[in-house]
């Protein structure tokens, strides 16, 4: 999109298909496809004028994402909240993640809006290339009404890989009274309300996660993103939607 191209190239600088989650009501559970599904990663913060539209952008992949066909996620990060507005979505753990981030990729800081792809700095708006095999398949359900569980198998030849979950929420919205966006209206979708990092393993693993609890009136999607602990990239990540 023209709009995040433009908030990409003015950002704020500090030093294939794959599967649909399952829906029946009876159980909410997914399994990954054969095909990588890519992560998009959005780095933002209600106190950087250049974030508004990629804010705006990552919301049109609603969409593809209620068809399993991306996995996004807006973690918004707190070290502009000292221009004047405080980020209420902002979490230190974001900030971390965007420092690890960075590492992987080389780069010498971090900067609002980030956009970055299966684990890479992405400096653009196409989250859809050619399809690749995944490396890893994901077997994901919800076990209670705020518990989920899931059977990671890494393909032949990975070693060491991470992965971390998130619960990701649409239709949040905030007047923002002071700093770069005074007077905005901000509307926000996958906004990362609880990050879990579940370490690095190796081998076939069952991971789980207590979530917060729906907040109700905006749609919670849980996310799971399974990585090579190596350098980042994505090896396989699935959500589902259970309300």
């Amino acid at each position: 999109m023209t709009d995040l191209r433009a908030a990409l190239a003015g950002a704020c600088a500090l030093a294939g298909a794959s599967a649909i989650a399952a829906d029946a009501p009876a159980a909410c559970r997914a399994q990954s496809a054969a095909a990588l599904t890519p992560v998009i990663e959005l780095y933002t913060s209600e106190g950087c004028s250049s974030c508004p539209p990629a804010d705006r952008w990552i919301s049109t992949l609603k969409d593809d994402a209620a068809r399993g066909r991306v996995v996004a996620q807006a973690f918004h990060v707190g070290y502009w909240d000292y221009i004047g507005w405080v980020d209420r979505f902002a979490n230190p753990a974001h900030t971390q993640r965007q420092r690890q981030v960075a590492s992987w990729n080389g780069l010498p800081n971090i900067y609002t809006p980030q956009v970055v792809r299966n684990g890479q700095d992405w400096r653009s708006d196409r989250v859809f290339t050619v399809a690749e095999p995944a490396r890893a398949s994901i077997d994901l359900q919800q076990t209670t009404p705020n518990a989920f569980a899931a059977a990671v198998v890494p393909a032949d030849g990975v070693g060491a890989w991470g992965a971390y979950w998130t619960v990701t929420e649409h239709g949040h919205a905030s007047k923002v009274k002071a700093g770069e966006n005074a007077g905005e209206y901000l509307r926000h979708d996958f906004v990362v309300r609880q990050y879990v990092p579940a370490g690095d393993r190796r081998g076939p693993a069952q991971l789980t996660l207590l979530a917060i609890p729906p907040d109700k009136g905006h749609a919670r999607q849980v996310n799971l993103v399974v990585y090579d602990a190596r350098n980042g990239r994505t090896l396989q990540a699935l959500s589902l939607a259970c309300g």
